[in-house]
């Protein structure tokens, strides 16, 4: 689920500080840290680091997504339990927090563990001490814990769903990765970093992007951060045959989205089809001027790729005059959308 990362990808000051922060809390012996970051913005990777660049980096690194398992079945992974704490316990069995002992333990999407398990893991942050399952007797633990979430924690202590002691607890230490949107041009380095991994994975030569698809790539919010950014890097590479990426390798969906026409929620675009038509279910009302400007829009969007970004060209593909393709889509895009050649 985690793998081993050397560094995090990236020269704007931003992604500079986090990596100081990173090799700070490293070195210290800090027992617990928090990562606060949006879906996408490398948590993973950054806990990863955290403990590669420590002293317990010979040790085991563990990870668990606490979303991804039962409340029920949550106590037992993490402390473990001993033989006949309960039904089916028929032997001692080490839960994740033994595993990573001299280690790091990775809590990820912590809000997700409930209030009374909270409260424990409190118990071993402060004691450094846990008690598996139907046992008496404590057991040391020589563990940093690393939590992560992507929501804001302040907000789930205010709705009574995460432990207000709990959560000054890990506050001490924390760090924020920034959206890949606020982080400017490294956009741009990630991109040459993931087409060389799948170039070089999928035997494919891929020599970078044209100016056009590095603009919607500069433009384009991320909303799924370095994640998605990675997925759409890896799809063009395996399905598309071109030596450089252009605008008509790009999936129509992030175009559009890049120009209001879509969102990630959008129902009429659950596909990548560059266009399509709105439903009109019984007892359903249809905006006919928004329809009809968005469907321009989309038309608008699809020759612009299909032409690599030449407006010329892209005009012509609908009929238009370079002079009115352009009146068009500053008529139909975002004031801060417009066409620069």
């Amino acid at each position: 689920m985690f793998t081993r990362a050397a560094e995090l990808i990236g020269s704007n000051p931003l992604i500079h500080t986090v990596r100081e922060q990173i090799a700070r809390i490293a070195r210290s012996n800090v027992g617990q840290v928090l990562l606060y970051g949006e879906t996408g913005t490398g948590k993973g990777i950054v806990a990863r680091m955290i403990h590669d660049l420590s002293r317990r980096s010979p040790n085991a690194f563990v990870g668990v997504n606490c979303a991804a398992i039962p409340g029920n079945l949550m106590e037992s992974e993490l402390f473990g339990h001993v033989k006949g704490a309960f039904t089916g316990a028929a032997r001692n069995r080490q839960g994740l927090l033994g595993a990573a002992d001299g280690g790091t333990l990775f809590l990820d999407e912590i809000p997700e563990l409930e209030l009374s398990l909270q409260s424990k893991l409190l118990t071993v942050l402060d004691s450094r001490q846990y008690r598996p399952v139907g046992s008496v007797s404590p057991v040391d633990a020589d563990v940093r814990v690393v939590a992560a979430t992507n929501k804001v924690l302040y907000q789930e202590v205010r709705a009574k769903r995460f432990r207000d002691d709990l959560y000054y607890r890990l506050l001490v230490v924390a760090i924020n990765l920034p959206p890949l949107r606020e982080r400017g041009d490294d956009v741009l380095e990630l991109t040459e970093h993931f087409l060389r991994r799948y170039s070089g994975q999928y035997g494919r030569v891929i020599r970078g992007l044209e100016p056009a698809a590095k603009e919607v790539f500069r433009q384009y919010r991320w909303p799924g951060n370095v994640r998605q950014l990675q997925n759409v890097i890896e799809r063009i590479v395996l399905l598309e045959n071109d030596e450089w990426i252009r605008v008509k390798h790009i999936p129509p969906r992030l175009l559009l989205e890049l120009n209001g026409g879509a969102t990630a929620s959008d129902p009429l675009f659950g596909s990548d089809d560059a266009a399509a038509l709105p439903l009109t279910p019984r007892g359903r009302t249809v905006d006919f001027h928004g329809e009809v400007a968005r469907f321009q829009r989309a038309m608008l969007l699809k020759a612009f790729a299909d032409a690599e970004g030449n407006v010329s060209d892209a005009a012509r593909r609908v009929n238009l005059s370079r002079h009115a393709f352009r009146h068009h889509w500053a008529r139909l895009s975002s004031p801060t959308k417009r066409l620069r050649s």
